[in-house]
């Protein structure tokens, strides 16, 4: 089955690769690499030396191959070739593909819509980078609504389709995620049991660094972008953020976000500024996040303080709100 080209993996590959470095320093293995669009840092330790050798460049395919079918970007990936055959035909899919469609429509199912990957219509509308930016008009924002919805998405074992020209997927909104939780793993099928991932902000860890009890992640203030307000310490966790403080415009005295609430077609414009969430894993941390950023600070907090074993902090323009268990992380 072609999940991708040979050529764009090549090329994403080599890209990868070039862009990639690895140092020892205080008792680490850190690579560092950029993939996906984002900066992306691997720190571990291993008694282990052929691990220590063979974890980075293994780190570093699997990332380049997750980029190549799954960008959007990329014409010849796999969701590429599924969003060029909406409308048109049923494209074959891998049993990796099928769990991840899965796992996107309970998360669907979960957020009751506020999370759905066939939102790009909307996304590509709201163009947070245009210069000048514009603001688009309701009859556009309805007709790229009849292009969204989890519920249209057909899928059956082995194959999916997109019913409507014009439909298409985006795994943006999970895709890192996805892939820090499958880094994760990876460095367990290599025997590393202590290790940090962190792919532009999204972070799991498993074990302990050297001569520290935890992983300590900075929080960045969305008030003064550049400072951390706090820090976490985490032990076999993830932290994910989602926040609209960096990428937004302004337009007829207006603040536009870049996060969209699907149900409406709308830019999030709540009062929120930044989610931070604890949970067991990266992928659950960064879907609750963004979900409580597009719900408001009451009812955030109410659906994080809803899940076992998850923790988070709410920032607005006026307050922070946290669940009863965030102090417990906190550094400062």
């Amino acid at each position: 089955m072609v999940l991708t080209t040979p050529s764009a993996l090549s090329v994403v590959h080599e890209r990868v690769k070039r862009s990639a470095q690895c140092v020892a320093e205080a008792g680490l293995c850190k690579l560092a690499f950029q993939a996906m669009s984002t900066t992306c840092r691997v720190h571990f330790r291993s008694p282990n030396p052929a691990a220590a050798r063979d974890f980075p460049a293994e780190v570093l395919r699997w990332v380049a191959g997750f980029e190549a079918c799954y960008s959007r970007f990329i014409p010849e990936s796999l969701i590429g070739r599924i969003n060029a055959a909406a409308g048109e035909h049923w494209v074959d899919i891998d049993p990796e593909t099928e769990a991840l469609l899965k796992l996107c429509g309970d998360m669907v199912f979960f957020t009751r819509g506020v999370f759905d990957p066939t939102a790009l219509p909307l996304i590509r509308l709201w163009n947070w980078k245009a210069s000048p930016p514009v603001v688009p008009g309701e009859a556009d924002i309805l007709a790229a609504q009849e292009r969204v919805g989890w519920r249209k998405v057909q899928c059956r074992p082995g194959a999916v389709f997109l019913p409507q020209t014009g439909m298409c997927l985006d795994l943006g909104g999970i895709g890192k995620e996805y892939a820090v939780d499958r880094v994760v793993m990876l460095a367990g099928q290599f025997g590393i049991q202590h290790v940090l991932v962190d792919f532009g902000q999204d972070v799991r860890v498993q074990g302990e660094p050297p001569e520290k009890a935890a992983w300590h992640i900075g929080l960045e203030d969305p008030r003064h972008p550049g400072r951390c307000w706090t820090g976490v310490a985490v032990t076999r966790q993830a932290v994910a953020t989602s926040g609209d403080y960096l990428r937004h415009f302004f337009h007829g005295g207006r603040r536009y976000g870049h996060i969209i609430d699907p149900r409406t077609g709308y830019p999030v414009n709540n009062g929120t500024l930044s989610v931070t969430v604890i949970a067991p894993h990266c992928t659950l941390a960064g879907i609750l996040s963004t979900t409580a950023f597009v719900l408001g600070a009451d009812d955030g907090r109410r659906l994080l303080e809803s899940c076992p074993g998850v923790e988070g902090c709410i920032t607005t323009e006026t307050n922070q709100q946290e669940t009863k268990g965030f102090y417990a992380y906190r550094t400062s």
